[in-house]
């Protein structure tokens, strides 16, 4: 991702100080002659300076201008320090994410601080604690179970009333009014049933988590899909899950997996993890895929890629949503006055092999009967 335009003038000061051999005390660029050498608006230019003084290159003097407080940044001894909250971070998607984060943070000479929660709102809470004592400078929060209504909501008013800048990734409490940066998940579960329905399947079942914005927007998008190809919704072809029961669905809920395809010919799963257990579900079932069923991801993983049968998903945008979300909190950082809205990240569809036309006769003993 290109760097905003201010984080350019940062980068050419950091140089231009050098070259110069200008040293504390010595006069720098004025608003006006940034302006004109970069050809920004002064807006950006104050973005810029005013980094520039939290990173302690710069400092300004009321009626004087701006002066150098230090030649260079010391990449050894960061001047602040964000806290980065993420449900999770050893697999999946989250190395990903908060590599992202950590590297645009670097680059400016900031620190960061990460807690995981377990997406438990209890270890979000003692997360969101340990930053406040440490005085961090900006927080990046995934919010645990985002979809239900968060006991957190005083610790929130309290960042807030701190002037603690603050932006969400993947997904935002409703109630909040801070940015949050995300893969479009309707979008993601639209593109993921209508490439079903491009295949002719028309019986297609989601298995979706409850307590989780994602799962939330990802039906959204799967209805969506549905209703604009004139397909008929069945509530018997959703199953609803929440976050803990994940790994236990298919031996705990048997039943009500089973009974979710007995009727259909394609399953969109919430996320790629869910559908690698689909796979292996549908295996020891005797059910072909994508022969008797075509079984679709979300967030395109690396275990995508290896399973035994390759696994049709949506990209998640990881890494680049990192820096999306830090570069979004920069520029809060920079500017208090900011007001970003966050952004959302189209998804693309990767077909692989777990995917297929839909067969208009029964498919033998797969075990899941074929559309009509």
């Amino acid at each position: 991702m290109d760097n905003p335009k201010y984080m350019e003038i940062i980068q050419w000061a950091v140089q231009a100080i050098s070259e110069k051999g200008l040293s504390a005390g010595d006069r720098f660029f004025s608003e006006t002659e940034l302006c004109n050498i970069h050809n920004v608006s002064r807006q950006t230019v104050r973005q810029a300076l005013a980094h520039m003084e939290q990173q302690g290159l710069l400092y300004r003097r009321q009626g004087s201008g701006t002066f150098i407080q230090s030649p260079r940044p010391d990449p050894g001894r960061p001047s602040v320090t964000v806290g980065v909250v993420s449900t999770y971070f050893s697999d999946y998607i989250f190395p990903s994410i908060v590599t992202g984060i950590e590297r645009v943070l670097s680059q400016n000479n900031i620190a960061m601080q990460l807690a995981t929660t377990s997406n438990m709102v209890a270890e979000e809470t003692r997360a969101l604690q340990a930053m406040l004592v440490q005085n961090v400078s900006g927080l990046i929060v995934e919010p645990s179970k985002s979809a239900l209504p968060s006991p957190n909501m005083a610790l929130y008013d309290d960042i807030r009333a701190r002037g603690i800048p603050l932006v969400f990734f993947n997904a935002k409490y409703a109630w909040s009014s801070a940015p949050c940066v995300a893969m479009d998940d309707v979008a993601a579960g639209k593109l993921a049933a209508d490439h079903l329905v491009a295949l002719g399947h028309r019986k297609i079942s989601g298995i979706f988590v409850f307590d989780d914005m994602q799962g939330h927007k990802r039906y959204a998008g799967f209805m969506r899909s549905l209703d604009s190809s004139g397909i008929p919704m069945a509530e018997r072809r959703v199953l609803w899950f929440s976050t803990g029961e994940q790994h236990s669905l298919f031996t705990k809920s048997k039943d009500r997996v089973l009974s979710l395809l007995a009727d259909s010919t394609a399953v969109i799963c919430y996320n790629d993890a869910l559908a690698v257990q689909m796979l292996e579900f549908c295996k020891l079932q005797g059910i072909a895929v994508p022969g008797g069923l075509s079984v679709m991801g979300i967030v395109d993983a690396n275990m995508a890629k290896i399973c035994e049968v390759p696994l049709t998903s949506v990209r998640h945008p990881k890494q680049h949503l990192g820096e999306m979300a830090a570069y979004a909190l920069l520029e809060m950082m920079a500017d208090a006055s900011s007001r970003t809205e966050g952004s959302l990240i189209v998804p693309k569809l990767i077909e692989r092999a777990s995917t297929a036309a839909v067969k208009t006769e029964a498919c033998g003993d797969s075990g899941v009967k074929a559309d009509a």
